[in-house]
């Protein structure tokens, strides 16, 4: 009653107080209940990532410190994987339920004859850096030919992204060597001691080596009109995703699972770097906060606004993969299959009405309009 009471005075002075009251009523373990309207079909679920630390999944562990997963009635258990193909790999054996990973990987299990789908998208555009050695000469992607590139794992989206710049400049994958450096220390000193010529990799490490004066920038996908200029718009990065079969046998448990992680977008765009930071563990910080916080900064318009992945960024991803992906180029693929938008259209709806129960029992999917967003 207290924090009901407190929700309720913010609420009366103006329409934007009346919003933020809202949020603030959605945070009350008295309103939890309606929220969650049907019961889970599984409260514990296992979630696989790869190199959760990256600033590419940091919705991921915001969610996890923030408690939003129980908060909806779930505990979640993470698998931390070097790359994002082992994440994806898991999902299909099935050792884990579902995966945070480069939306990418819904196009290649679509082309393996598996039904996977994105069910929110957490990052609009990838946050990949493609660096090279500070005393190396680059004027064009062609110069990539011969280099050893570090990446953090093999099918990666770090190995997507530097695979689409060397076709774009008519190179085959095999005119480079990728060496998996992972994305925290050891990415670090494999540039620095030369055992690399060049490094596709996220934040933080980016940041950490622009600090030491290790490395060149050649592009850099945190910007968003650099992304513009390569892929014509948004290009879906990080989401959450898992088999058809999964999803629609835990309609509930995925619902509430979506409900969580559009939770914690929206608490993204609003909350201070400060606070962002001083919610994640200090191992992320590869010894310098400092440096995490100059890495936040230079990767705050990667997060997704609205958790719809866009039609336009569906067909770039496609592109960027069929320009190297002989399996994509021969396959017909159905973008509407690769991602299901009914969860996310609830979840918006429910996180301004969070009381609405007979919302959340209704079998209809509210329509969200996009054109009320600005992405």
């Amino acid at each position: 009653m207290q924090c009901f009471g407190k929700a309720m005075a913010e609420m009366h002075s103006n329409r934007r107080a009346f919003t933020s009251g809202m949020a603030s009523l959605l945070l009350c373990p008295a309103f939890l209940t309606p929220v969650r309207g049907q019961q889970l079909e599984r409260s514990s679920l296992k979630l696989g990532v790869a190199n959760k630390a990256h600033l590419y999944y940091l919705p991921v562990t915001i969610a996890e410190r923030r408690g939003h997963f129980h908060d909806y009635g779930l505990a979640v258990a993470m698998s931390d994987f070097e790359g994002g193909g082992q994440a994806f790999d898991a999902l299909l054996a099935g050792s884990v339920d579902i995966a945070a990973g480069a939306y990418e990987h819904t196009l290649r299990a679509q082309a393996m004859g598996q039904d996977v789908r994105a069910v929110i998208e957490l990052g609009r555009f990838p946050g990949v850096v493609l660096a090279v050695g500070k005393d190396r000469s680059f004027k064009s992607f062609a110069d990539l030919k011969g280099l050893k590139i570090g990446i953090t794992a093999p099918s990666s989206s770090s190995h997507f992204f530097v695979l689409y710049l060397m076709a774009k400049a008519g190179l085959m994958p095999s005119d480079a060597s990728f060496v998996g450096v992972g994305g925290g220390e050891r990415a670090v000193e494999a540039m620095k001691t030369g055992e690399i010529d060049a490094i596709s990799n996220l934040d933080p490490v980016i940041t950490r080596l622009q600090r030491d004066g290790a490395i060149r920038i050649v592009v850099d996908s945190r910007l968003p009109r650099v992304n513009y200029g390569i892929f014509g718009g948004t290009n879906p990065a990080a989401v959450l995703y898992g088999r058809q079969e999964f999803i629609a046998a835990n309609p509930a448990t995925m619902q509430a699972l979506v409900n969580a992680f559009y939770k914690t977008l929206r608490w993204i765009a609003t909350a201070t770097t400060d606070e962002i930071v001083d919610t994640l563990p200090v191992e992320y910080f590869l010894g310098d906060r400092a440096i995490y916080v100059k890495a936040l900064k230079a990767n705050l318009l990667v997060y997704s606004r609205t958790g719809i992945i866009r039609r336009q960024g569906m067909n770039s991803a496609l592109k960027m993969m069929a320009t190297f992906d002989p399996d994509l180029l021969d396959k017909k693929i159905d973008l509407q299959r690769t991602f299901d938008d009914r969860f996310i259209k609830r979840a918006a709806v429910l996180f301004d009405d969070p009381t609405n129960s007979d919302l959340e029992l209704d079998e209809r999917r509210p329509e969200v309009d996009l054109s009320s967003f600005r992405d």
